[in-house]
């Protein structure tokens, strides 16, 4: 009896393979329900849960590297994910919380916010694997990365948090922080990137430590904290503009002594 050929069947996927997507739809809910608290003024849960995607968002891609799970789809998951949770979500927070009575020039800055955050992220994505990237500019970003950008423009919210309403939650100083943050997601100003940071081993103790009291801390007091870590990220950019220009003009100087020696007869 005859019977039809069947068509090969289509592999399943590993479970490496769904374990980063899978962080990545958590860090996206966790975005989109930050919205869904501001609605209903419900401003620290907001900010925890913008604080959630981003601690998500850090792990799904070194899982994926660690798991071998990386992929184009997991990639531009990714991406969509940040937006939402990075680019929209806090504009959105922000919006419900302080912004709202400044009408339409309010919404312009949310929706500015937003743009420079989708212009970051593509430009990041262009940007993935380089090849004529100098060796001492992967140890930072161009710009300020997203869920960075997130945390910094919750800034104003966190510390009306934790000091109480009157200074913090004023409008003008809200839009300040979303001009600023938003020009320089989309700068060229370099910032630490720390994925490729080497600790000395006499060092290796004392961070922990520092990690440990800062979740306790985080703990007790997660206001201050986050204002602290905020503020201290903040402040590291003039360091970060410093140490890649000390580095380029180190990498210009040798490119010199190289092609002088090159061009020296012997």
């Amino acid at each position: 009896m005859f019977r039809p050929k069947r068509s090969p069947r289509i592999p399943g996927l590993s479970i490496n393979k769904l374990i980063p997507n899978i962080l990545t739809l958590l860090a996206l809910c966790a975005g989109l329900t930050s919205i869904r608290f501001a609605m209903h003024d419900m401003w620290k849960e907001a900010v925890l849960a913008t604080m959630l995607a981003a601690v998500l968002d850090g792990l799904d891609g070194r899982i994926a590297r660690l798991l071998q799970g990386t992929s184009k789809f997991g990639a531009e998951l990714d991406s969509l994910s940040d937006f939402v949770s990075f680019g929209v979500a806090p504009a959105m927070v922000l919006y419900f919380w302080a912004m709202r009575g400044a009408g339409g020039f309010g919404w312009a800055l949310v929706l500015l916010f937003s743009v420079c955050c989708a212009l970051r992220l593509a430009r990041f994505n262009t940007m993935i694997g380089e090849p004529d990237l100098p060796p001492y500019a992967y140890n930072f970003f161009t710009g300020v990365p997203a869920p960075a950008g997130a945390g910094m423009v919750l800034l104003p919210l966190i510390l009306t948090i934790q000091f109480g309403d009157g200074f913090f939650d004023r409008p003008w100083l809200v839009a300040l922080f979303l001009l600023g943050v938003s020009f320089m997601m989309v700068s060229k100003i370099p910032t630490f990137s720390f994925k490729k940071v080497r600790i000395p081993h006499k060092w290796v103790l004392p961070i922990l430590l520092v990690v440990g009291l800062a979740a306790a801390f985080m703990v007790t007091e997660p206001w201050l904290t986050l204002s602290l870590v905020g503020s201290a990220y903040m402040a590291s950019i003039p360091f970060s503009v410093r140490s890649f220009r000390r580095l380029k003009d180190q990498a210009d100087r040798a490119a010199l002594d190289t092609a002088a020696a090159a061009a020296t007869p012997d």
